[in-house]
């Protein structure tokens, strides 16, 4: 069943993430893991433990038992997560990238960089090319993507209800009529 062949009343975040949680492994997170949708990948990121003894906090000592721990996952399900993102690869025509978080540690382990056209005008370019003479930015393109980043962050609670209405919308158009 492809992506786009949903159910009524069921958004294709819900279905990729209903499917995400029946197929991955019960004991590999703590929580179920968050999965990020959009349309060039899939994001699983799974919360892992602490190790038996280790502070929830920000110490040296805490950080590196999470990278460790980290490390470990990435390499003993290294092969499981091949499977599993291949299968979700062709069902959702999707990239699948990886995550895990332990205590306040978080790493990716593969992800899309998908590349992005645009136009703009000179004051736009300007603004990019301050970032990049600044060394805020190496290149146009990073200027442009901490450009975004910046308003993501600045502007997340607006963004999350813009998802949710979208969301709303498309269980709407799942539920119309068929023409």
């Amino acid at each position: 069943m492809a992506a786009s062949d949903s159910k009524a009343g069921t958004t294709e975040q819900e279905q990729i993430t209903g499917w995400v949680h029946g197929r991955l492994p019960d004991d590999w997170f703590v929580e179920p893991a968050q999965v990020s949708v959009d349309r060039d990948e899939i994001l699983i990121i799974g919360r892992i433990a602490l190790p038996d003894g280790t502070a929830d906090d920000e110490s040296d000592e805490t950080r590196e038992a999470a990278v460790g721990r980290i490390t470990r996952f990435r390499e003993d399900t290294r092969d499981q997560r091949i499977r599993i993102a291949r299968e979700a690869e062709r069902r959702f025509e999707r990239k699948v990238s990886w995550g895990a978080t332990c205590g306040k540690t978080r790493a990716l382990f593969t992800h899309v960089a998908a590349p992005v056209m645009t136009r703009l005008r000179q004051p736009e370019r300007q603004v990019l090319d301050t970032l990049v003479e600044a060394g805020v930015a190496r290149s146009r393109a990073d200027a442009l993507a901490w450009s975004v980043k910046l308003v993501g962050e600045h502007a997340e609670e607006w963004l999350d209800q813009l998802r949710d209405a979208m969301t709303s919308v498309q269980r709407l158009r799942s539920e119309g009529p068929n023409l």
